[in-house]
């Protein structure tokens, strides 16, 4: 399949418009990869079929189905690890002294991996029971696998501790291994659009937002962090990716040193 120069540039609005995901100039091999056996599938004959069907009125099914393709969806369990450890040693301590009640939002959970690793911090700091978890991402598909909790032995070499596997997986006849019930339903997984702000969800005492930001542009990357703080209680905290930042126009957070990396914490009212 191949892609005119005016084709990309189309598909570029309307991904960025729809899902945030901002592609670079020269990336035509990137959607070729992603959709070229998609548009087989579906019966359409070119780029320029596929463009004009999700732009039409019927068409908004099959938009979703082509923004699921184009995400990377790339993940692994306990992530940069820093986070999950200033979780488990300081912030519940911190909100054990505050509330009875805590809830943590894991935006951009792909299939499971980040919030099944806060449950584990949480078991093994006896924080779980009194902590409410909502899970969000973009992709039906991926959130359906969370959902299941089950995982091929390869996802669970990408960073699940041996001890953890024994304690918080169940093997199954296929070969798999899927997380303990008592995870699984500590977890609330919802589909959401970080463009879609206000979310509607309340406010949070921790948030992880990491590494989907770096492929927004930097309006909707404000735009995000400025939705993602107002969804912050007083004195929460905020973690993304250790690529990414608060950019010049975000609202007022102090930044905390985790060691190595960083969190961002807001002020208190």
């Amino acid at each position: 399949m191949e892609i005119s120069i005016a084709d990309y540039e189309r598909f570029k609005v309307i991904l960025e418009k729809q899902s945030g995901i901002l592609l670079g100039d020269n990336k035509q091999y990137l959607v070729v990869s992603r959709l070229s056996s998609f548009i087989q599938e579906k019966g359409l004959t070119s780029m320029s079929s596929l463009l004009d069907k999700i732009s039409s009125v019927s068409g908004s099914v099959l938009l979703k189905e082509v923004i699921d393709r184009m995400t990377t969806n790339e993940t692994l369990w306990f992530r940069d690890n820093y986070p999950f450890e200033y979780l488990k040693s300081t912030i519940v301590p911190e909100l054990r002294g505050k509330s009875i009640n805590n809830r943590i939002w894991c935006a951009a959970c792909s299939t499971g991996q980040e919030p099944y690793s806060i449950t584990m911090q949480l078991e093994e700091a006896a924080a779980l029971a009194n902590t409410e978890i909502i899970a969000t991402d973009l992709s039906e598909r991926v959130l359906n696998k969370a959902r299941q909790g089950t995982y091929q032995q390869i996802e669970l070499n990408r960073g699940m501790p041996r001890d953890k596997l024994n304690r918080y997986f169940t093997p199954l006849d296929s070969g798999e291994w899927q997380v303990s019930a008592r995870l699984r339903n500590k977890v609330t997984f919802r589909p959401l659009n970080l463009l879609s702000s206000p979310y509607g969800m309340g406010q949070f005492d921790v948030i992880f937002c990491r590494n989907v930001l770096i492929y927004f542009s930097s309006q909707n990357k404000t735009k995000v962090i400025n939705a993602l703080i107002d969804c912050l209680k007083p004195g929460g905290y905020l973690f993304l990716g250790a690529s990414e930042s608060l950019t010049r126009d975000s609202k007022q957070m102090t930044m905390v040193r985790c060691n190595p990396g960083l969190a961002y914490k807001k002020e208190n009212n």
